[in-house]
């Protein structure tokens, strides 16, 4: 086989598997899945930064998702209970945020167990992925 087709043929493939979904993406996913039970939904940064600074009741050590991410979400966040650092939330400081929806399911799954006491609706994550997309994402 000639080394140019090669060449092309592994940068094909290897760009297939370095493809990231965008924070756009990802929301729009959620939106279109919150709309087939709610036609007129639309993703809102209020509800989003509402939800986010809300006391859930479920944990006193984490009792929303300030307690981790802090009120900046261009900051740094600290686990309360590990002490591990939390990368910044929003994509607008943090390129790698919602850039993978397996990652995003995980974590979502995870931190809504732990902090809402049940996994969160795609509606709860299409305005929360808004709120943290939104240049003002002071909570």
């Amino acid at each position: 086989m000639n080394l140019k087709i090669c060449i092309a043929l592994l940068s094909l493939v290897a760009a297939g598997t370095v493809y990231a979904e965008t924070p756009a993406e990802l929301l729009n996913g959620y939106a279109g899945e919150a709309a087939r039970s709610a036609p007129d939904f639309a993703p809102s940064v209020e509800r989003g930064k509402s939800f986010f600074a809300r006391k859930w009741g479920v944990s006193s050590k984490m009792p929303n998702c300030q307690s981790c991410h802090g009120g900046n979400l261009t900051q740094e966040g600290k686990h309360v209970i590990t002490g591990k650092r939390i990368a910044p939330l929003s994509p607008l400081a943090n390129t790698k945020r919602f850039t993978s929806s397996a990652k995003v399911e995980k974590w979502f799954k995870r931190n809504c167990n732990d902090v809402v006491g049940r996994e969160c609706t795609a509606a709860e994550k299409a305005d929360l992925i808004k709120f943290f997309n939104n240049p003002g994402v002071k909570s």
